[in-house]
């Protein structure tokens, strides 16, 4: 059990949430999971009742036809998708205001990130910096091909796609570092195109605010 525990932390794992777009994520997995756990169950439970020798005709094709394909499943879909919906659109947080924008532009293979501030725009190469506790957008783009912005363990993915820019909100609940990636094959490089999202405190970001060292 330890080493299957083990397997769900890490700087990439989407089972180990630090903001509240992830742990949405994992909540609306774990919902769906136990969504297709119950129709296994109840379908398999039906087959097994269809072996019966001695049940009824008329009652199985009942059982059958109305309940396992009708009403079983028009129930279990409409749970899940409404939930997802609902979940979703917290998710994407449309109706959230951002505390920061930043740009992230993506480009074979590296990621470049900048944001505006009292002195003008600042910019990293490969590191995202960004305050605790607060919600921040990011809009995604890209300059040659299709890439995929993702910090598996403050939300979801977004595609970085040429001529358009994308909309994510993220926020890290503690300051701390956490890893991001491209999750969109795009050339030999890809597997090195990583980046860092770094979350400072209050103390650190005024100071970065201030024009100090990240």
């Amino acid at each position: 059990m330890t080493l299957i525990a083990g397997g769900c932390s890490g700087p990439l794992s989407a089972l180990d949430p630090a903001g509240p777009a992830a742990a949405s994520i994992l909540t609306l997995m774990s919902v769906l999971l136990g969504l297709a756990a119950v129709s296994f169950v109840v379908i398999f439970g039906i087959f097994l009742l269809a072996l019966r020798r001695n049940r009824s005709r008329e009652a199985s094709l009942r059982l059958f036809m109305i309940g396992g394909g009708l009403a079983f499943p028009l129930v279990l879909l409409t749970v899940a998708t409404v939930y997802a919906v609902v979940l979703g659109e917290r998710i994407v947080g449309a109706r959230t205001d951002a505390d920061l924008t930043v740009e992230a532009t993506a480009q074979q293979w590296r990621w470049q990130f900048t944001r505006q501030t009292a002195g003008g725009s600042a910019s990293r190469t490969g590191i995202l910096d960004i305050p605790a506790g607060r919600t921040i957008e990011v809009r995604v783009a890209s300059t040659d091909v299709i890439h995929s912005f993702w910090v598996p363990r403050l939300g979801g993915k977004i595609d970085a796609i040429p001529g358009t820019v994308n909309r994510i909100l993220i926020r890290a609940d503690v300051p701390g570092r956490y890893g991001g990636v491209c999750a969109e094959f795009c050339g030999t490089g890809h597997t090195g195109m990583d980046f860092t999202v770094v979350a400072h405190d209050a103390d650190a970001w005024a100071r970065i605010e201030n024009g100090g060292e990240p």
